[in-house]
């Protein structure tokens, strides 16, 4: 096991910046998720760290060591890959043992070593099948296996779960979740699935147009986001956002409706912000209210546990979630009533107000 460390690391494509200088820390035994959209080069940064990606400018260690110039075979890194990379021909324990044949373990080794990481993935009834013989799911779990079997110091996951059908996709989380607290070893996936990134990782580290956004532990994220991006990108259903005018009592909206603020921000009355609040941090209360924002019901989506409702509202559709079963019908007038210890507040240029 190793720590990894990324120093102001920039990657271009001829006059394209894809990679606009990034620092990132990652611990020995640490889970860590590079998570955002698709294109803010999540997948290029960690291509680069497995040496797939030459480096424009800056340095990538693991462990003591600087490997901007090591060939992929010398770092000691073992990829999982999205598209899952077997060789077709070989069966699934030859698959597992090919990285060790090439560093020329014994016949006994190998065997070991497949046992082992069959064993703890479930495998064993599979040894001997070819890839073409297995779903999606097995076709993953032996890619995991490939990769465990080489006890390498660091883990790299390309979106390894984005093949699979959504509830595979929740049983596999938790599967390399338990991996990493056997095993271990330093981890750094990627994956646009900001629910995976919540569910998984000891770290986030969110990017956004080559930049890194906010690096944090999940709740930290949620709880505090550094900017509207990161508000907006974690927690599903998407944070509410509503614009404003700061008043002595709360936030002003056009409409003239005040909502309130937990605490006294460090801004100026009159400073234009963003007021954020999360669907479940939503309450729905009669139409009229006092302190309320006004709204109309569009849509509601009963899913058993709780109810999404969407609702009409001067700054656009709203998303509240409720969790008791809730009768109303498209175009109900409601309130919505914020709860005040949980709303977000952020300034023009879209940074978080610290007390807010």
């Amino acid at each position: 096991m190793a720590n990894v460390s990324i120093r102001n690391i920039r990657k271009s494509f001829g006059p394209v910046a894809i990679i606009k200088g990034v620092n990132v820390d990652i611990e020995d035994g640490e889970f860590v998720i590079l998570v955002g959209p698709s294109g803010c080069g999540k997948s290029t940064l960690l291509r680069m760290i497995a040496g797939l990606e030459d480096i424009t400018d800056g340095e990538i260690r693991i462990g003591p060591r600087v490997v901007n110039d090591v060939p992929p075979k010398d770092r000691d890194i073992a990829m999982v890959f999205q598209s899952y990379a077997l060789y077709p021909h070989m069966t699934v324990a030859e698959n597992m043992a090919f990285s060790l044949k090439l560093k020329g373990a014994s016949q006994a080794e190998q065997k070991k070593r497949i046992q082992d990481a069959a064993s703890s993935l479930g495998l064993l009834p599979l040894l001997d099948r070819y890839p073409r013989q297995l779903s999606g799911g097995q076709r993953q779990r032996v890619a995991m296996g490939r990769a465990i079997v080489r006890d390498p110091q660091v883990f790299l996951f390309d979106e390894p779960l984005s093949n699979l059908d959504a509830k595979l996709r929740v049983q596999m989380r938790t599967e390399i979740k338990e991996l990493h607290q056997r095993l271990k070893t330093t981890t750094v996936y990627v994956t646009h699935d900001q629910i995976e990134a919540m569910t998984m990782a000891d770290k986030i580290v969110v990017m956004h147009d080559g930049i890194v956004e906010q690096i944090g532990a999940p709740l930290d994220l949620y709880d505090r986001p550094a900017n509207l991006f990161v508000a907006g990108f974690i927690g599903s259903p998407a944070m509410n956002f509503l614009d404003g005018t700061l008043e002595e009592g709360g936030l002003r909206l056009p409409s003239g409706a005040l909502l309130p603020l937990d605490r006294r921000p460090p801004l100026q009355a009159g400073a234009k912000a963003t007021y954020g609040v999360r669907p479940e941090h939503l309450e729905i209360v009669a139409a009229g209210t006092a302190g309320t924002i006004p709204a109309t019901v569009a849509v509601v989506e009963p899913t058993g546990s709780d109810t999404t409702v969407i609702v009409k509202a001067e700054g656009g559709n709203l998303t509240v979630v409720v969790r008791d079963r809730v009768s109303l019908k498209p175009s109900d007038p409601v309130g919505l009533k914020p709860m005040a210890r949980q709303t977000h507040l952020f300034d023009e240029h879209g940074q978080r107000v610290a007390d807010a």
